[in-house]
């Protein structure tokens, strides 16, 4: 936004561009930075396989947590309950054609575990992932894997 007289007393206005695209550059890096770290899911004891494969990043799945106080989270929104469950796993996965990858804690009874899973097939859900760790990865992380089926 500089202003200078020119060499004949006229005024010359230009647009100084190089400090808006400066600062634009670094906040289009502090958000390529920043984003990965966002996405961070909910709070589960996983439990602990040998064999295990990385989880996809891409946005094509979706995630659904079955904590150790039997709440049920579809990503990270609460579901009120088996009954509803089926509802939302039919507009949100089967309907856009997602995956969907089925983490839960340790502590959950395997029980709870097959009725949810028997939800999931209900639906007609054919893609079907279940979250593990391995035993020396760090609890709780980004190192959270998808064991084999």
């Amino acid at each position: 936004m500089g202003a200078s007289l020119g060499g004949g007393n006229k005024f010359v206005s230009e647009i100084n561009v190089t400090p808006f695209v400066d600062v634009m550059l670094v906040l289009l890096i502090i958000f390529m930075v920043a984003t990965p770290m966002m996405s961070q899911g909910l709070e589960v004891d996983l439990p602990q396989t040998k064999q295990v494969e990385v989880l996809p990043t891409e946005a094509d799945h979706m995630v659904l947590t079955v904590r150790s106080d039997g709440k049920i989270f579809l990503d990270e929104y609460a579901v009120e309950g088996m009954d509803a469950l089926e509802g939302y796993l039919l507009r949100l996965v089967k309907e856009k054609n997602k995956t969907l990858f089925l983490q839960a804690d340790k502590a959950v009874p395997y029980g709870t575990v097959v009725e949810v899973m028997g939800h999931i097939k209900a639906v007609g859900i054919e893609k079907l992932g279940v979250i593990a760790e391995q035993p020396d990865a760090a609890p709780k992380g980004d190192n959270a894997a998808r064991a084999p089926r």
